[in-house]
C-alpha cells in the first residue's frame, strides 16, 4: 500500500476501474466455503482496515437472508445502515457487486435510478457491497460497506476480500 493513502497501489483514487477489471474482480474473488466464522473473520478485518483508516462506516455481512456480522464504526450513522440494505439487495438481485451494476448502467449512457425499474429507496446500485460467490455454488451473500464515497466503499471492500483469500 500507498504510505498514509490507505490505497493499493494498482489502484488511482480518481479513475475508477473499467468494467473488465469489476468483472475480474468477480471471478478472482470466490470462496471454497464462507462458514459463520468466515463472516466474522471477514467483518473483522473489515473493522481492522477501517479503523487503521478512521473511517467512518458501517459493515455488515449476510448470508443466505441472514445477518452474520455487523458493526458501526465512529462517525457512521443510521443512514449507513439504511444504505447498506440497498446496496445488498441489489447484490441479491443482480449476483454482482453494487459498483458494477451501476457501472454497467453508466456504460450504456444511462443510470440505475433512470433505467432499472427499481425503487430507489429500495435498491442502490453504488459501490461498497460485493457478492459473497462460493465456488460451485454462487452468489450466497454479501459483504458490505458504507460511510465512505461509493469508490472507495467498493475499494475497502474488495481489498479486505483479496487479503482474505489470500490468508
Amino acid at each position: 500500500m500507498t504510505p498514509n493513502t490507505g490505497i493499493t497501489p494498482k489502484f488511482h483514487p480518481e479513475i475508477p476501474p473499467t468494467l473488465e477489471e469489476l468483472e475480474a474482480q468477480e471471478r478472482r474473488l470466490v470462496f471454497t466455503r464462507f462458514t459463520h466464522d468466515d463472516a466474522w473473520a471477514l467483518g473483522s478485518l473489515l473493522v481492522e482496515l477501517a479503523r487503521e483508516r478512521q473511517a467512518p462506516v458501517a459493515v455488515d455481512i449476510h448470508r443466505a437472508g441472514q445477518q452474520l456480522f455487523h458493526a458501526a464504526l465512529p462517525g457512521s450513522t443510521p443512514d449507513n445502515d439504511a444504505w447498506i440494505a440497498r446496496k445488498r439487495r441489489v447484490v441479491e438481485r443482480y449476483g454482482s457487486s453494487s459498483y458494477l451494476v451501476g457501472a454497467r448502467f453508466r456504460a450504456k449512457g444511462t443510470t440505475f435510478e433512470e433505467s432499472s425499474r427499481l425503487d430507489p429507496g429500495t435498491y442502490a446500485a453504488h459501490g461498497g457491497s460485493f457478492p459473497v460467490n462460493v465456488e460451485g455454488v454462487g452468489v450466497v451473500g454479501a459483504v458490505t460497506v458504507s460511510g465512505l464515497p461509493q469508490l472507495q466503499d467498493h475499494r475497502l471492500v474488495v481489498e479486505a476480500l483479496e487479503e482474505f483469500l489470500n490468508r
